[in-house]
């Protein structure tokens, strides 16, 4: 499959399969806004909204826009890195689908791919996920944007870049706990505190082992094992991970542990990360999105 991703009369050429609409409203990544057909975003600093435009036999066209700033050319790769188009998406297919649910996921949601979000964004957004929801964790995060961050603008739209770590750090629990963030605020505070004074090094935890980075992020106040995992799979290159939510427990409750004493979650991580592999991560997010869709796919209660 071709997917065509034209930027400013430029063309992105992707040999790679990719459901854009359902890959950037699958719950990876909480800044994407749906107006009027477009989705909305800031990727590197600038506000893009993107469509697609057209899709036939072999072939996707997504059409993007983006503010005037900066290098084109560098978006297109900004682009290319988030949607994870290096990945060899067909390879991990063939590994994931050994299990017949998966497959049947794979088959059903072909295309879906997990995101490269920007690991400070994704630290936010997923302690924010604490005993929330996607529109909650939306609306936490942009308020510390609209709050903090500095505007940037396409076609008559606005919307702000999170603030830095430093800023968010000088900005305190008290303000925080004031934009809405509840219980999350010193959670919130004590990681902008740390990645600010350099306690952790985000993108030092890429070239770490799998549980040695997961070890590190859990050092911070607020972090358990679920939203470690979220930051790794999701912006620190730990294709690996497995995170344990809600939906992914009953997935793994239901569909291969039918009518069992339901295990903790420990227990469940690892015989997950056993069972699905080198390519856990992949395989969570099509159990994850056939599981939170089951509802409306099946007409089946929660």
């Amino acid at each position: 499959m071709v997917v065509e991703v034209v930027l400013e009369s430029r063309v992105l050429e992707v040999t790679q399969p990719c459901d854009f609409v359902a890959s950037v409203e699958s719950g990876q990544s909480h800044r994407w806004e749906k107006d009027e057909g477009w989705h909305w975003c800031i990727l590197a600093g600038r506000i893009i909204k993107a469509r697609t435009l057209a899709q036939g036999p072999g072939s996707i066209t997504i059409e993007y826009q983006a503010s005037p700033q900066g290098d084109p050319e560098g978006l297109e790769e900004e682009l290319s890195r988030y949607l994870r188009l290096d990945d060899d998406l067909d390879a991990i297919y063939n590994d994931i689908s050994r299990d017949s649910r998966v497959a049947s996921m794979v088959d059903r949601y072909r295309g879906l791919r997990l995101l490269r979000v920007d690991p400070w964004e994704c630290l936010l957004s997923f302690i924010c996920s604490a005993n929330s929801n996607l529109a909650r964790i939306h609306a936490n995060v942009e308020s510390m944007a609209q709050s903090l961050g500095s505007s940037v603008s396409l076609n008559g739209r606005t919307r702000y870049i999170l603030p830095e770590p430093d800023v968010l750090a000088s900005a305190g629990e008290t303000f925080l706990r004031g934009l809405g963030l509840g219980f999350r605020a010193p959670y919130v505070a004590y990681a902008a505190q740390a990645v600010a004074s350099g306690q952790i090094d985000l993108e030092q935890l890429k070239s770490m082992p799998y549980l040695e980075a997961k070890g590190r992020l859990m050092e911070l106040h607020g972090i358990g094992s679920k939203i470690a995992d979220c930051v790794l799979l999701h912006s620190l290159e730990k294709v690996e991970a497995f995170p344990i939510d809600v939906w992914v427990r009953r997935a793994l409750l239901d569909w291969y542990f039918p009518g069992q004493k339901a295990p903790p979650d420990k227990v469940l991580l690892e015989w997950a990360l056993d069972y699905f592999g080198p390519n856990a991560g992949y395989a969570e997010l099509y159990l994850f999105h056939g599981r939170r869709l089951k509802k409306t796919r099946d007409g089946e209660g929660t």
